[in-house]
């Protein structure tokens, strides 16, 4: 059995779509961030963070590694490249998604979404968003040479990134500077599998 623990309005949101992109049958459970500690879910993840993916009687915390594993276990010629070179460059755009990236559309999230308004910063916005033109740049760099990330196919290395970068949506986040990439992400998230995940808890 696979069960997915954690609501979609988390980063939950990226395991799921790989589970509907990679049509494996599974159960979901819509743990809300605030329940996260408590002791039913500590027994599960004692980090106390959402998702946490279970196969049968295995449980693995963090959503990217959780997507790497779904995407190598069931993903064989779908999501899951073929090559070791290729393995070596999912590694590489998704850890480059988490590094490079989502800190600062985390920052831009907080100081326009999250925190009380007292403790907002324009400032640390207009500088989260300085810091992403690089990155972005890069990421438009190549999709203007493949049409996904590691040539024609759509891999886990495209859910990841896209995934990172849909926190953008929240904040209206303007991408038109890198237009390849602007492309590149409506498509990734039009995707039938995610339009699914966006209609549960």
């Amino acid at each position: 059995m696979v069960k997915l623990y954690g609501t979609s309005k988390s980063r939950s949101a990226r395991c799921l779509w790989a589970l509907e992109e990679l049509g494996v049958k599974y159960e979901h459970e819509p743990v809300a961030v605030a329940d996260a500690k408590s002791a039913a879910h500590l027994q599960r993840n004692p980090i106390g963070h959402v998702p946490v993916l279970e196969d049968n009687g295995l449980f693995i915390c963090e959503s990217m590694a959780i997507n790497l594993y779904l995407a190598e276990k069931y993903g064989k010629n779908s999501l899951w490249p073929a090559s070791v070179e290729d393995h070596g460059r999912v590694y590489q755009w998704s850890f480059y998604a988490m590094t490079e990236l989502e800190p600062h559309l985390l920052a831009i999230l907080r100081h326009k979404l999250f925190l009380p308004a007292e403790q907002r910063s324009d400032q640390a916005v207009k500088d989260a968003s300085e810091a992403l033109k690089a990155p972005l740049a890069v990421l438009d760099g190549v999709l203007g040479r493949h049409e996904n990330l590691l040539g024609s196919a759509f891999t886990i290395a495209d859910l990841n990134v896209a995934s990172v970068l849909s926190f953008g949506t929240y904040v209206k986040f303007d991408f038109s500077a890198t237009p390849k990439l602007q492309a590149w992400l409506q498509k990734s998230w039009s995707r039938e599998a995610n339009g699914k995940v966006r209609g549960l808890k």
